[in-house]
């Protein structure tokens, strides 16, 4: 029976806690002035999913295990953004050209364009930092604590 509770509650919870992030990044940005980078910005989506996904889960329990199951998926795919994200920051590889990197034009009129469609945020520069961890990395470590309970959720919603 607890299992059995616990795998029922498991998707509004998982839901929460992406509502809860999602809010910290919002006050990240709108009320301390962090700008958000392109890879900040890939990152979101996939706690906005986790929210749809875990009130589905709430209010399916024939599709919860499955659901659990995408929930993990979506934590997975925002820790691996996030990861990707904390190697650029660290210098371990190059982002990618929407992030600020260096451009190819050839003529005056290439680089004015080039410098006009650059983001204002790069991504290879960390915004803020706590105990040696960027945010992206901060995120990576969560969402994939986060993919490991929706993963143990989605085994304990299998078991009857």
């Amino acid at each position: 029976m607890q299992a059995h509770l616990s795998a029922v509650f498991a998707g509004p919870a998982l839901a929460l806690l992406s509502a809860i992030t999602l809010g910290a990044a919002f006050v990240a940005q709108y009320g301390f002035g962090l700008a958000p980078c392109q890879l900040c910005l890939w990152q979101r989506w996939p706690y906005a999913v986790a929210i749809l996904l875990g009130l589905l889960a709430w209010k399916l329990p024939r599709a919860r295990p499955l659901l659990l199951a995408l929930l993990a998926l979506a934590f997975a795919t925002t820790a691996g953004i996030a990861l990707f994200h904390t190697g650029v920051e660290m210098k371990w590889w190059a982002g990618l050209e929407s992030c600020g990197g260096g451009g190819t034009a050839t003529t005056l009129e290439a680089l004015r364009a080039q410098v006009l469609a650059a983001p204002i945020v790069r991504c290879d520069e960390a915004a803020f930092s706590f105990l040696g961890l960027s945010m992206a990395g901060w995120n990576m470590l969560w969402a994939s604590l986060l993919a490991v309970l929706a993963l143990l959720s989605a085994r304990k919603a299998m078991t009857p």
